[in-house]
Formats: structure tokens, C-alpha cells, sequence
């Protein structure tokens, strides 16, 4: 057993290796300093939701029901705010459960703003990735065994996959696309990119279960590569458009029987934008070069502002209801509109700014970071920087954007108002 669980996590680290962004800039490669003075990531109390989660049971205020046959999983989920139609499933071995996951067993992926959940049927544990607002992510595991006292065990153990270029150097989380043969082990040859708002659809969602429709736009997802010697050629016979995973696995379980694709695109988003918060916070703490804080805003403005998302040429539509109770949750302006509207038409979102401008994260950069991002935002919005980089943001988005968050946001510099 030991074997194989070491063996899974070797090809999870070499895999996690070769998984780059084609965007990022030479101070993304940098992996910083887990251990500076400034960040003590092992040392720091943290403030995320798995630990007062843990605080609540400890104190009698919370307490984790296990069901047979599917453990902790839905009380899990509801004591964290998470809803199952959030679930995304990825066959590919791309986990340190890799051994248990494949086309027939996949893991699913849950998430809200704030905290991942990642179950294996079968599996030993729950995977647990929480966001604090200053260290990036922390990663804990809960024991699938029915226990009087459960508890969440930090794994920093993790950082061997998620801290490195895919997640610009620091404690963070990405999303990959790979060329999986029929078990679902990716091809050790291919690239294997990481995902975001700026990938090309077509390039997305390798060893992943995507259930909506794309209309004539075709991905990767829902297909396999069948013949050993064409390990990055994909069958995808039957892998577009499609609205139902009956047939593929069996779904007992599971939370739900879909993989959404609004909400695996939700996912794409906020991975990176948590990333790239979170990296230029940490070269403010560590006193990086001016010029490395520059680009980080920069990247992080125009990330923010989508300002080089793929475009969409057909309308995208998702088959559960995550698109409805993710819009639900606001802010709404007094014209009832929120950066949470999906468009999904020619673009992701409605109004092209990020919800994550109301996260905790981001209110927790650095003053001087997060001044000079309020401000680079506003002078695109307001048309002080008319440069092609935001061309894509009509005179009517910016009008709605700023009039939405002087609405919803607190804690806007004054002359926002």
C-alpha cells in the first residue's frame, strides 16, 4: 500500500512540474520563501475556513454527521457553504489518490469563494484546500474512517505539487488540461497547460468530465487517447455537447451527477485570481523590486478586468443549477445588477470585473498593493487609460462596472466616490 501511495505521489509531483502558464513573466517562475521572515507560512496562525470549522466542532458548535457509503462528504459540505452543483469531476491521475481515480472512479471537486473539497470514491481521505486571506492556500485531509473526534490534519506536504511556476510561486491551486489514456494516467509527453479565462476553449478540460453545451466550440474534455502509440490524440467521439454522464461510471457515491461547465469555469477564474493576489502580496511583504510589484498589479488589473479572455463565438450553458445559486449569492447594486451575472454568450461574466474584488484576499493585500490597484482599476474605468490593452471594455461596461461597485463595495478609496 505504501508503495503504491508513494509511487501515485511521485507521478502527481512530476506531472504538477510541467504544467505552465503561457503568459506568465520570468518573476512568476520565482518560487518564494515559504520560511521568510515576512511569511512563515508553517508557523503563521491561520485564518481559513477549515480551521474554524475546526474551532466550531471543537467547541460543540458544529458537529460532522457520516452517512455509509459516502462518509463525511454532505455534512462537509453544508457546515462549509458549499453547494454539490459546484462539483466538478476530473479522471485524469493528477492527485496524491491517483492510483484510486479513474475514468470509471473520478474525483470530484467542490468549491466556494473561500475553500476546495476534493472527494475519490474509495479514497483514504478528503482533500481540503482553504483560502486565508494572507498565506494562500492551506491544504488539510480528513480521514474517510468514521471517528468520534474527526479532525483536519495540515498537510504542507501538499506545496510538492501546489506551490511552484503553475501557481506563480507561492501556495496556490490551477487547474490542467492533459492527454489521458483510457485509465486516465496523461500522457508524460504532452504538454500539459495550465487553464484559465485566457486559454482557448479548445485547449481546455483534458481528463475532465464536462457536462453543457458549447454549441460548435469543441475542448478536450470527456475523452480519452485509446492507441499507446498517439498518446495525445483524443477520441472524441460523443465528447461535445454533451448534457447527461449516465453510461460512463457508476454515480454511487457521488454528490451529484453532473460536471458543470460554468462551474468548472468559475473554477479556471478563481484559481488564478487567487494566485496572482496572493503572489503580488507576498513580493510587498518580502520587498521584491519595485518593478516585480509593478507587474504583478499589472498582470493582476488586467486579469481582473478580463481583459485577455477567449473569446466565445458560441453561447455556453451549463446543465445544473450552479449558474443560478452562484449569481444568487451578490452583491447586487440598487439596479439589481452583481458581478456575479454570467453572460456566457461572448464573454464569461455580464460585467467584466471579478467578483474576488469582494474576497477577503483581496482586501488583505499590503495597503500599498492593494492602493495602486484600486487605483489602476479606476483609471481604466473611468477612461484615464484608454491604451489597447482594455479596448475590449465598452464606454457602457466601464459606466456599469464602476456604478456596481461604488454600490456594493466597502472600503473604496475616496475619490472612487
Amino acid at each position: 500500500m505504501f508503495a503504491r501511495s508513494l509511487l501515485a505521489l511521485i507521478c502527481a509531483v512530476a506531472l504538477a512540474a510541467t504544467f505552465i502558464a503561457a503568459d506568465q513573466s520570468p518573476q512568476d517562475l520565482t518560487i518564494l520563501p515559504l520560511d521568510h521572515s515576512a511569511i512563515q507560512y508553517s508557523k503563521t496562525p491561520v485564518n481559513d475556513a477549515v480551521t474554524r470549522l475546526q474551532s466550531e466542532i471543537a467547541s460543540g458548535k458544529a458537529k460532522l454527521e457520516y452517512r455509509a457509503g459516502i462518509g463525511y462528504l454532505p455534512s462537509l459540505l453544508a457546515d462549509l457553504s458549499m453547494n454539490p452543483d459546484s462539483q466538478s469531476l476530473v479522471f485524469s491521475k493528477t492527485s496524491f489518490q491517483a492510483a484510486k481515480i479513474s475514468p470509471s472512479n473520478p474525483r470530484a471537486l467542490f468549491f466556494n469563494d473561500e475553500v476546495m473539497v476534493g472527494s475519490v470514491r474509495g479514497g483514504d481521505v478528503l482533500e481540503l484546500a482553504a483560502l486565508d486571506p494572507r498565506q494562500g492556500m492551506v491544504f488539510y485531509t480528513l480521514d474517510m474512517q468514521k471517528s468520534d473526534k474527526p479532525q483536519f490534519v495540515r498537510r504542507d506536504a501538499c506545496l510538492q505539487c501546489h506551490q511552484g511556476p503553475a501557481t506563480l510561486g507561492i501556495p496556490g491551486l490551477l487547474v490542467g488540461s492533459v492527454f489521458p489514456d483510457a485509465t486516465g494516467m496523461p500522457a508524460s509527453r504532452s504538454n500539459n497547460p495550465v487553464t484559465d479565462d485566457n486559454t482557448p476553449i479548445e485547449k481546455r478540460w483534458g481528463g475532465w468530465y464536462v457536462t453543457g453545451t458549447t454549441g460548435g466550440m469543441s475542448h478536450l474534455g470527456n475523452s480519452v487517447a485509446r492507441d499507446p502509440r498517439a498518446p495525445d490524440v483524443l477520441d472524441r467521439r460523443g465528447s461535445q455537447n454533451v448534457t447527461s454522464l449516465a453510461g460512463r461510471f457508476d454515480f454511487t457515491g457521488y454528490m451529484a451527477q453532473t460536471s458543470d461547465i460554468v462551474a468548472l469555469m468559475t473554477l479556471e477564474h478563481q484559481t488564478r485570481m487567487v494566485n496572482l493576489m496572493i503572489r503580488a502580496g507576498w513580493d510587498e511583504r518580502t520587498k521584491a523590486a519595485s518593478s516585480a510589484i509593478d507587474a504583478d498589479i499589472e498582470m493582476l488589473v488586467r486579469y481582473m478586468l478580463f481583459a485577455d479572455e477567449a473569446s466565445l463565438y458560441d453561447p455556453i450553458e451549463g446543465v445544473s443549477t450552479f449558474a443560478k445559486t452562484f449569481a444568487e449569492r451578490g452583491p447586487r447594486d440598487h439596479q439589481g445588477r452583481s458581478l456575479r451575472d454570467f453572460d456566457m454568450h461572448k464573454r464569461m461574466f455580464r460585467y467584466p470585473l471579478s467578483f474576488m474584488l469582494y474576497s477577503p484576499t483581496f482586501d488583505a493585500m499590503p495597503d500599498a498593493v492593494r492602493e495602486k490597484v484600486y487605483r489602476r482599476l479606476y483609471d481604466v474605468l473611468t477612461g484615464h487609460d484608454t491604451g489597447k490593452k482594455f479596448a475590449r471594455l465598452s464606454a457602457d461596461d466601464r459606466q456599469a462596472i464602476v456604478e456596481i461597485v461604488r454600490d456594493t463595495k466597502t472600503g473604496l478609496p475616496a475619490y472612487w466616490r
